[in-house]
């Protein structure tokens, strides 16, 4: 097509480019982690988030690990900590901190928020986690997570 106009020359270039890079998602966007893998994806999620904010004294509250049936063969994780900022902090600047860093550990999407100071909710579709941002007082953050209900195992 040497007379063509360079558009129409490099349509069919842009098209292979797209479906190369299109085709590994298509192959994995229907696996869905087992429960035991999405658990250590928001452990990991949850411990990295307190990092972001450099969390003093993390502890953590729920320490997961274990499948909590859900029927259907099902079953999903929890994990949760909390960690310490400066004392005078107030809640709503907590809460939007730890939302600010989200961003940093990965995409996760606001599902639920209420006034300020209040517990936002978030869900990484990709993950299959769901996260519960919050800060019950002054100075303290808390983070809690939990799988949605995927299956035990990979034989599945």
């Amino acid at each position: 097509m040497p007379g063509a106009p360079l558009s129409v020359r490099l349509r069919p270039i842009a098209v292979a480019i797209l479906l190369m890079l299109l085709a590994p998602t298509a192959c994995t966007s229907k696996d869905s982690p087992t429960a035991a893998q999405a658990g250590q994806t928001l452990k990991n999620h949850v411990l990295q988030l307190l990092k972001e904010r450099n969390a003093q004294n993390v502890t953590v509250t729920d320490p997961g690990g274990k499948n909590i049936p859900c029927g259907d063969g099902k079953a999903k994780q929890t994990f949760a900590a909390t960690g310490q900022d400066l004392p005078q902090r107030k809640p709503p600047a907590l809460v939007d901190s730890l939302l600010g860093a989200l961003k940093r550990v990965a995409p996760y999407d606001i599902t639920t928020v209420g006034d300020p100071g209040e517990p936002v909710r978030v869900r990484n579709d990709a993950a299959h986690t769901l996260l519960t941002l919050a800060s019950p007082r002054d100075g303290q953050y808390s983070v809690n997570g939990e799988t949605e209900c995927l299956t035990v195992s990979s034989n599945g």
